[in-house]
């Protein structure tokens, strides 16, 4: 009734868990970016297929997924290895499968997020992302965080997965979003020019319209990485997090901060200036 669709690099720590969760699915595919670890043959022992392509950015292999891999099924969920889908999801998922007369083709699922053993519940929001989806009607852009861009009506699941962001410690969070700041200012530079603002959208019913305005209007914001940490920490009342809350909107900040020193970076390189 339902594929689901695995990304993996060098997963074989989170991967057994991550599959174990989607044990009742009969279409596991699993897309590997050529692990050197035992990502592959961890997948088969599960009884999943393994595909392997090299990576090249988000989008284009999100794209290359949905349009060359043959699923059996014509629902497919997207998990990461360090994601794990729950009974309740699963169930929802199911009876929207199910279902002759849904006309929507694609939904938006959120997360839980757990930090250093805690649900960050306020900080570290569910965040609704673009999860679940008929593969021939949908398409993704930006080289990170992908967009979705459906070809169809869309809708919110209720029931939300679980996500070990820091499953392999903050030394690959850091190494991971070092990559993931670049590409981000690299999608800021191509918005840095552009004077179009569109209000509508950020006071839009729709929670995805929302999300994507305000991350491009935050390209345009000076201090940037304290906005960041203040939105993070006192408006989504991170302080209820506790000790993990502030931690986790520290390392937001930081993030935060890389991105905009790469574009700053880039400016320079653009005006033939040392760095």
């Amino acid at each position: 009734m339902i594929s689901v669709l695995i990304l993996t690099l060098n997963e074989d720590s989170n991967l057994p868990s991550c599959l174990g969760s989607v044990s009742w699915c009969d279409d596991i595919v699993v897309l590997d970016s050529f692990s050197t670890d035992r990502t592959p043959s961890v997948a088969q022992e599960f009884g999943a297929r393994v595909i392997q392509r090299k990576f090249d950015n988000w989008a284009s292999h999100q794209n290359w997924a949905m349009a060359n891999i043959r699923f059996k099924h014509k629902w497919v969920f997207y998990l990461d290895a360090d994601e794990r889908m729950t009974e309740d999801l699963r169930q929802e998922i199911c009876a929207i499968a199910a279902d002759q007369n849904e006309d929507r083709v694609a939904f938006y699922c959120g997360r839980k997020n757990y930090f250093m053993g805690k649900w960050i519940a306020h900080c570290y929001p569910p965040g609704f992302i673009m999860r679940f989806f008929k593969p021939s009607r949908i398409r993704f852009e930006r080289l990170v965080n992908p967009t979705p861009i459906v070809d169809g009506k869309y809708g919110y699941l209720e029931k939300m997965f679980i996500h070990f962001n820091f499953s392999k410690g903050l030394s690959e969070w850091f190494d991971k979003h070092n990559k993931y700041s670049l590409l981000e200012a690299m999608e800021g530079m191509k918005l840095k020019n552009d004077c179009h603002f569109s209000l509508s959208a950020l006071l839009s019913g729709d929670a995805a319209i929302r999300r994507k305005a305000l991350k491009n209007l935050s390209f345009k914001m000076p201090l940037r990485s304290l906005l960041k940490f203040c939105y993070l920490y006192f408006l989504r009342l991170g302080f209820l997090d506790g000790h993990p809350g502030f931690i986790y909107c520290t390392l937001q900040s930081l993030y935060e901060y890389m991105i905009v020193l790469k574009m700053y970076e880039m400016e320079r390189n653009e005006k033939n200036l040392p760095i």
